[in-house]
């Protein structure tokens, strides 16, 4: 069987785009998921006795995040566990950045950065900034404006796509990255400057009231999921999810994507009255 490289949960935004950029620079590689498609591996993190990683040089680990932070330990642990035993050479980890110590989904990711270090595999960790798409995608539309509870806190934001760029890169020749722990953050941008761009006001509401349109606006959502994100909306509002870093232009080779710019794409197209828009 011929070494590749796999991304797991590769019907997923970031799986997929790993999985895309690493084909587009011509690397043998392939998708993990419980639901796959054509050419890729069933990958289920809750079967681990059907999980099969042999053939597989480099493992790309997308974070498990849709589950309690037990569910999400313990599949990542099973995943770890194949890894040792089916010989994969190379892990690399989708983490959060370190500034995100504080916010609800923080523990996880953590928990597994230590679960990564004591496997006895060469890896890689990849903590990643919070994606612009959701800073966009949290902003909620008034009659007259956007309105959010960021304030005028900022957030080193970062588009999917060079999130995707930067794995796919490591991935390719992961040995020069052993051992290394990059935060993959952009430049700082803020609620304001997204309304400025749509030629709109912006006001802050606060915590409480933000939590409470979670929970009315967004049905569906799972129960650990509201209090993540109100995490997000203070850690943002008072300041700690701000400092930007040098890792992924970097690593990238160029400048990193603006953030802002796919923020507020986001936000336009949940705009009321857009094809699409509204919630």
């Amino acid at each position: 069987m011929t070494d590749t490289i796999l991304v797991t949960g590769a019907n997923g935004n970031l799986g997929s785009a790993t999985l895309a950029a690493l084909r587009a620079r011509g690397a043998i590689a392939t998708g993990g998921s419980r639901t796959p498609g054509d050419g890729m591996r069933r990958l289920d993190f809750d079967d681990p006795t059907g999980m099969n990683l042999a053939g597989v040089s480099v493992l790309v680990l997308i974070s498990a995040g849709y589950a309690e932070d037990d569910q999400v330990i313990g599949r990542h642990a099973a995943v770890l566990d194949a890894a040792a035993r089916d010989g994969v050479q190379h892990v690399i980890y989708t983490s959060l950045t370190g500034a995100g110590d504080h916010l609800g989904f923080a523990l996880a990711h953590r928990a597994t950065e230590r679960l990564l270090r004591a496997c006895g595999l060469p890896w890689t960790i990849l903590r990643n900034g919070l994606y612009a798409e959701l800073f966009g995608g949290l902003l909620m539309w008034a009659d007259d404006g956007l309105e959010s509870a960021f304030g005028d806190g900022a957030v080193a934001a970062v588009t999917r796509a060079d999130l995707a760029e930067a794995a796919a890169l490591i991935a390719a020749d992961p040995a020069q990255h052993g051992g290394r722990t990059y935060d993959l953050v952009g430049p700082p941008i803020t609620a304001e400057q997204v309304a400025d761009r749509l030629g709109v006001p912006h006001r802050t509401i606060g915590l409480g009231e933000f939590r409470r349109r979670v929970l009315d606006e967004m049905p569906g959502l799972l129960p650990f999921q509201p209090p993540m994100l109100a995490s997000i909306a203070t850690g943002i509002r008072h300041g700690f999810l701000a400092g930007a870093g040098p890792d992924l232009a970097d690593i990238l080779g160029r400048p990193v994507g603006d953030p802002l710019a796919t923020a507020v794409a986001v936000a336009s197209a949940t705009r009321p009255g857009q094809p699409g828009g509204g919630r």
